[in-house]
């Protein structure tokens, strides 16, 4: 196995890149070196700091970005979300409830183990504070995937032996495996894409010459309204909270087009809205690819004023 051939380097290495946000099998790589360790091949206290190293390493950069960045870094991780700015408000929301408490155990638990470092720079919590909770979390975490391992390096033992022995099989397994999971995804993005049809959608082009000649009306559907302050819509957009449609439903004029945008992937929260709205027999399209299309278009766009902009919470 590569770990064994490289040791604690390897080890540092899996273990940083899993606290920057990449899928790769930190856990395995710790049992698979405290298994090494229980044989004598690896010190103990190399694997222990370097495991440790790597993963206070990575999480401080993700706490200082996080810091720098404020909404743009939780945007960016929430992506793979079909509604990224509700991942970004939820995660806010229950770390800000539960922050202290949940960077303890948040290595534990996927998705919030990455957004954890980020939301506390973003947060403003203060460094030592951020810093002994996550070391306390790290080296839970660590201590955990080590004894396992340790504890159990004979039968960590048994199976590197056979993957050894029978490393084609396993590696057909494993290709069948990642198949399965491409297939899953390619599965889910068809669901996806079906959800929007049956529903108008409009070139900006087109919406931008109605709206210009008084034809049409156009709403920002995000679901959380504006992060950063730097943010940006479409001119003359009047914001809807999706989440709260049925309160809103007197803003929508019933002789009118209506057009609408967001800047989730597949533009699953305009669809979502539009669908809703069809069944009140309004008149309703969706933006081609939302905010992104009109922006490529060439488009004029308007910063939005400071009073609507969404901050995030700070602790105190």
């Amino acid at each position: 196995m590569q770990l064994a051939q490289h040791g604690i380097l390897a080890l540092s290495l899996f273990v940083f890149l899993q606290a920057i946000g990449l899928p790769v099998p930190c856990a395995v790589a710790l049992i698979l070196a405290a298994a090494q360790s229980a044989k004598g091949h690896l010190p103990i206290i190399g694997v222990l700091g370097g495991a440790l190293g790597g993963m206070l390493a990575g999480d401080v950069l993700m706490f200082l970005l996080g810091r720098k960045t404020g909404w743009w870094l939780l945007g960016t991780l929430c992506r793979v979300s079909l509604n990224p700015e509700s991942c970004v408000v939820t995660s806010a929301d229950t770390f800000h409830r539960r922050g202290r408490s949940l960077l303890v155990v948040a290595k534990f638990l996927p998705g919030i183990n990455t957004m954890a470092p980020p939301l506390a720079g973003s947060m403003n919590m203060r460094w030592w504070p951020f810093l002994g909770l996550d070391a306390a979390g790290s080296l839970l975490y660590i201590g955990t995937y080590f004894i396992l391992g340790y504890l159990c390096s004979d039968a960590v033992s048994a199976l590197i032996h056979f993957y050894e022995r029978f490393g084609h099989l396993t590696t057909a397994v494993v290709l069948i495996l990642v198949t399965a999971y491409a297939l899953w995804l390619l599965w889910t993005t068809l669901q996806a894409r079906s959800l929007g049809r049956g529903v108008p959608h409009a070139p900006p082009q087109i919406v931008a010459r109605e709206l210009g000649a008084g034809e049409a009306v156009v709403f920002d559907v995000r679901s959380h309204g504006y992060f950063d302050p730097g943010a940006v819509r479409i001119p003359g957009s009047q914001r809807i909270d999706p989440n709260a449609l049925r309160a809103s439903l007197t803003q929508f004029a019933q002789d009118r087009q209506i057009y609408l945008y967001c800047t989730c992937q597949r533009q699953a929260t305009s669809v979502r809205v539009a669908r809703e709205l069809l069944k009140h027999g309004l008149k309703v399209a969706v933006i081609e690819d939302g905010l992104r299309g009109w922006r490529n278009a060439g488009l004029e766009l308007e910063s939005v004023p400071p009073a609507e902009i969404a901050a995030l919470p700070f602790f105190t």
